[in-house]
């Protein structure tokens, strides 16, 4: 039995993908592509881009649960939800345009790869989920450029947020085109 901060995220991350992947299939395959105004994404490159922060996250928390299990890690000692601890309105809020680093920019993929790619980096987050279930992630944190020191938990319930927010990008191209 999964503890229940590893269960909560793993629900959160899949119930976020469902709504993404709802507007993702709200768009005809032919528009996925199109770039729907002058600096705006594709809904490819929304897609792209998510594929590439979740592989930058598990990655970054990969080695940070790694260097802290070489150093003693010890067990989750609360059970207590993690997503009322994250203020998750802030990373739904549109109303302030965001520029991601140029690092974090999509490359050109096309829909369908992006979403494979997605697939892939989205198991990978689930993946560092499972790997360590039940150790006291929550007391390990990484700095994010706009949200400030974030826990590893956080982290990746700003995952399932951060694929709401593009959901709710993508909707926007929806009404645009």
């Amino acid at each position: 039995m999964k503890h229940p901060r590893t269960q909560e995220l793993l629900e959160y991350l899949d119930e976020q993908r469902a709504v993404l992947r709802a507007a993702f299939e709200a768009v005809p395959a032919a528009q996925r592509d199109c770039v729907p105004a002058t600096g705006r994404w594709s809904v490819a490159g929304n897609i792209e881009h998510l594929s590439i922060v979740e592989t930058r996250v598990s990655g970054r928390i990969s080695v940070l649960i790694a260097e802290a299990r070489a150093a003693g890690l010890g067990v989750e000692l609360s059970s207590e939800p993690v997503l009322p601890t994250l203020d998750a309105g802030r990373v739904l809020n549109r109303s302030t345009a965001l520029s991601a680093p140029e690092p974090l920019l999509p490359t050109g993929l096309s829909a369908d790869a992006a979403w494979v790619a997605l697939e892939d980096a989205g198991q990978k987050v689930r993946d560092v989920l499972h790997a360590n279930d039940g150790l006291a992630i929550g007391t390990l944190s990484l700095p994010h450029p706009i949200f400030g020191p974030l826990s590893a938990y956080h982290w990746i319930a700003f995952v399932g947020a951060h694929e709401a927010r593009h959901a709710a990008q993508i909707r926007e191209i929806v009404q645009v085109g």
